[in-house]
């Protein structure tokens, strides 16, 4: 691993990993480099500030709040001596993964992401793309195209840093995060009003002694998809850029098999449903949409599909969607009457193939 210093190249892409969508550095920081190990090779010295981190522990879809981060023993934030991939990070699509696959390339990879963007800015509340108890699994499965090395995902409360112009949001990574580096894409903005651009990242990361590194926005193969309803994403969406904005127009359309394109893997929603709210009658089991955590692909019949009980091995079905509920048709039984005595709430997870 790299960080800091005052000139010298960087070589970034080593080839350990099979090139992704073509996806390649476009500038860095360029400085005389120091080793920097992670945390868990080499504590850093402690910075005295105190941030509003949060940083998920294992999740499971019945707890609720977050958890706040835990400082290790030399007090360091988790993210210390990592590499950072910069984003808004809703879909865990394509693109966040070859961005987590740069910083893989570099050192131990994290994800950098703000919760309580719609509160802080007034946003209409939405279903979030990938359920808050499902990223952990997600990024698990990048692990493949990182090394081995399951990126991990940090949060800030965006409260806390909405109003730092670039630089002191530069600052914070280095000084108080004490990350070693980051990877953000070509399109990236930062600061208050998103006042900063890649370049501006580039030059302050080079002045705070932390590596900076840029890459390609990853396309899709459809250059135009969706209308253009909400300002967010508007350019992106009409260059053909893998979005998270373009994955929810794709499973607003129904359009699924696109939408496993945009994400590369099968979209999965998940239900917590109370056992006695469950109807299940032979092979068909009906779900309320209230019970959903996630969004579900507009309303139609999708063939196909997968059931995914607990632990249990995925079960072939059918699924209907309306606006009040899932329909879901199996090819064997799955459910069985149930008492009072048996657990009060049951995890189901839907892959739409």
């Amino acid at each position: 691993m790299l960080c800091g210093g005052s000139r010298a190249s960087v070589h970034l892409l080593d080839h350990r990993h099979p090139p992704t969508l073509g996806a390649k550095v476009l500038r860095q920081s360029s400085f005389v480099l120091r080793p920097c190990l992670a945390k868990s090779q080499q504590p850093m010295k402690s910075s005295s500030s105190r941030s509003h981190c949060k940083t998920p522990a294992p999740l499971d879809c019945f707890s609720q709040g977050d958890v706040n981060p835990k400082l290790s023993a030399e007090g360091l934030f988790p993210v210390a001596g990592g590499i950072v991939a910069l984003g808004k990070f809703d879909a865990l699509h394509i693109g966040h993964r070859e961005l987590a696959i740069q910083a893989a390339r570099i050192g131990t990879p994290y994800l950098l992401s703000f919760v309580g963007m719609a509160e802080v800015l007034g946003w209409k509340p939405r279903a979030p793309i990938v359920a808050k108890c499902d990223r952990k699994r997600v990024l698990s499965s990048w692990a493949s195209y990182c090394g081995n090395v399951a990126p991990v995902e940090f949060e800030i409360e965006f409260a806390s840093v909405r109003h730092l112009n670039p630089q002191q949001f530069v600052e914070k990574l280095s000084r108080e995060l004490r990350v070693c580096g980051v990877v953000a894409g070509e399109n990236y903005r930062f600061g208050y009003r998103a006042s900063g651009d890649a370049s501006e990242l580039v030059r302050l990361c080079k002045e705070y002694g932390i590596s900076a590194y840029i890459i390609n926005s990853v396309m899709d193969k459809n250059q135009v998809s969706g209308n253009t309803d909400t300002e967010e994403d508007s350019k992106s969406k009409e260059r053909g850029q893998v979005s998270s904005t373009r994955v929810r127009h794709a499973l607003a359309a129904g359009d699924v098999r696109y939408v496993t394109e945009l994400l590369g893997r099968p979209h999965r929603v998940l239900s917590r449903a109370r056992t006695q709210d469950l109807t299940s009658k032979g092979r068909r089991v009906t779900l309320h949409t209230s019970s959903l955590l996630n969004l579900p692909p507009g309303n139609g019949v999708y063939k196909a599909c997968s059931l995914i009980v607990g632990d249990k091995h995925p079960i072939s079905c059918k699924v209907v969607v309306d606006t009040s509920n899932l329909y879901i048709e199996t090819e064997e039984e799955c459910f069985h009457n149930s008492d009072e005595s048996q657990e009060e709430f049951l995890l189901l997870g839907i892959e739409f193939g």
